[in-house]
């Protein structure tokens, strides 16, 4: 059995931040971190547009105050209004903080790190290294990482959380070079583990956003927070789904329907292409159920609108986008500067997950916490996205609830003693687990019963909602649970099996998707980016509260809890 004084999860921004703070509080303590990929191929090297700060470079009217309003406002008033203010609070000394790590930002003609506009800011606070902002802050994060000797396990894969009698004492996790199954011993056990874009068909996520940590989370019993809200991203280029920048159009792009229309004058005259994703995301849904999208020889009534670019100019593009640039040109052939981008919306952001007070400790009911448990990034609900988040508000939440968290464990552990549990129970429940997936003989291949099950939650749990439409899907999500005994692997063997690994993240993807289809259906109102057709006005006498959802075998329990108000009060949300 392995042991340190703090294990994480996650080799992303979040965990990366939160190990940094431990070492930074006390060198002494002896920190792992685990990831199944490489720390650096983790998603936040994907995030684009930029990071949200009030450094006032560009805006000096800009507050904290203002910064906090916005957040409130884009989460359709769901967000905890107490977790926003440390957010916004914190966020310009972060920023200066990763400056001073070596994290290269763009800078105005003065030096000042450069901020550009993003949708539904009132202020343009976003700072930005191009259009690779979290590729910029991830490298320097891990960087730091190796200077302070934290113990990395890159390409390890955690199967359990070890939970008893309330408090998580370490982890499973297997070797995936060789499938050596380890238990890990901690006096504080941290998930930082990412979304679970991987529910649906069309996502920006990467291969590795399955929700593992999420499901391991469940499967104790644990509850799952605000689950039903699920961001797509207004701009996923078409057909392949990768993300085209909120910066793009920050930076001046237009979305034009197949009348040449800029269409957001319809649905948010004042902000236009800057209004919330989950606006903007709506209003390319219903221009192309209207028959104005746009078929790929440009006639009308087709799948995808455009986002154009080309009134920017190819200086601009090329200085302020490229990566954009590149990704349309590289598996579309489309050179921005001279065509359209074709774009629809893809799914992109967990609003949800595991729930944490705003220390990062981890939330078993509304009233009680997990000893020696932690969370954040976008694994957890802290909750400042509430039913929406704001574009260059994720990264944010990143640095500043990891560094948080981080601060937390290290004086949490301080007084803990390494726990005991019998090692070799839990490493043989995970032997026994893998074997029985590697030696199960079935008629079906992995691969299907995936595309099946991402299918169905995308048909049935999409931009808009019904309750027949998702009664269906939960119906669905039971025949496909059904049929996971029937999958037979063709890898056998022990050597880097990925098909092994994908097994074991398709369970943790249905748990994740049923918990999202159960929470979604029982919200019988329209708030943020949960868009009801059968239920289109804001509830806030019923549903002004998180959803606390608990997954077992027999299905899903739902709770409720109360959304911290005490600064801005709900009002109708008007761009």
């Amino acid at each position: 059995m392995l042991e340190h004084d703090v294990i994480i999860v996650g080799g992303g921004l979040a965990g990366c931040r939160a190990a940094l703070e431990i070492k930074r509080r006390d060198p002494k303590l002896d920190v792992g971190l685990v990831a199944k990929t490489h720390p650096i191929r983790s998603h936040s090297v994907a995030a684009q547009g930029g990071i949200a700060a009030t450094l006032k470079n560009v805006d000096p009217e800009d507050s904290w105050e203002a910064h906090a309003f916005d957040t409130v406002k884009g989460s359709d008033y769901l967000a905890d209004q107490d977790a926003v203010e440390l957010l916004t609070r914190e966020a310009p000394d972060v920023i200066i903080d990763l400056e001073h790590m070596g994290v290269l930002f763009s800078r105005l003609p003065d030096g000042h790190i450069a901020q550009r506009a993003f949708g539904g800011h009132s202020h343009q606070r976003t700072c930005y290294a191009a259009d690779k902002t979290g590729h910029a802050i991830l490298h320097e994060l891990v960087s730091n990482l190796r200077s302070q000797q934290v113990k990395v396990y890159d390409e390890w894969y955690v199967m359990d959380l070890i939970l008893e009698d309330n408090e998580a004492k370490g982890i499973v996790m297997y070797n995936i070079l060789n499938s050596h199954l380890e238990a890990v011993r901690a006096k504080a056990v941290m998930f930082a583990t990412g979304g679970y874009g991987r529910v649906f068909n069309t996502t920006s996520n990467d291969y590795a956003s399955t929700g593992d940590g999420l499901a391991m989370c469940a499967r104790v019993g644990l509850p799952l927070e605000d689950m039903e809200f699920v961001q797509f991203h207004p701009t996923g280029l078409y057909p392949v789904g990768v993300l085209i920048s909120e910066a793009v159009r920050g930076e001046g792009a237009y979305l034009r329907n197949s009348e040449g229309d800029r269409f957001m004058a319809n649905y948010a005259p004042n902000q236009m292409e800057l209004a919330p994703r989950d606006i903007t995301s709506r209003a390319i849904t219903l221009e192309i159920r209207a028959g104005r999208g746009i078929h790929p020889d440009g006639s009308a009534g087709g799948p995808f609108v455009h986002l154009d670019l080309r009134h920017m100019g190819k200086e601009k593009i090329m200085s302020r986008v490229p990566f954009c640039w590149e990704e349309a040109h590289r598996l579309l052939g489309i050179d921005a500067v001279e065509q359209p981008m074709p774009v629809r919306p893809t799914a992109h952001y967990s609003m949800g997950g595991i729930p944490v007070n705003t220390s990062g400790q981890v939330r078993r009911s509304a009233d009680h916490l997990v000893e020696g448990f932690f969370a954040a990034g976008e694994a957890a609900c802290v909750s400042v996205h509430g039913a929406n988040r704001l574009g260059s508000n994720s990264l944010l939440e990143c640095v500043v609830y990891g560094r948080r968290t981080g601060a937390a464990i290290a004086a949490y552990v301080q007084t803990r003693k390494l726990p005991t549990f019998d090692a070799q129970t839990y490493c043989d429940r995970a032997q026994t687990r893998m074997r029985q997936l590697l030696e199960q003989d079935g008629d079906l291949r992995l691969g299907d019963l995936r595309q099946r099950f991402q299918d169905c939650m995308s048909e049935h749990c999409g931009v808009f909602r019904t309750a027949e439409i998702m009664e269906a899907g939960l119906e669905k999500v039971q025949a496909l649970k059904a049929e996971y005994g029937r999958i037979q692997l063709s890898d056998r063997t022990l050597a880097w099996n990925t098909e092994l690994i994908e097994a074991i993240e398709l369970q943790h993807l249905m748990v994740v998707g049923e918990v999202i289809l159960t929470s979604a259906l029982h919200r019988t109102e329209s708030r943020g980016a949960h868009s009801r057709e059968d239920f289109p006005t804001r509830n806030d006498q019923t549903f002004l509260n998180h959803t606390l959802a608990y997954h077992s075998a027999a299905g899903v329990d739902l709770a409720y809890m109360p959304v911290v108000i005490n600064r801005f009060e709900p009002k109708e949300r008007k761009y």
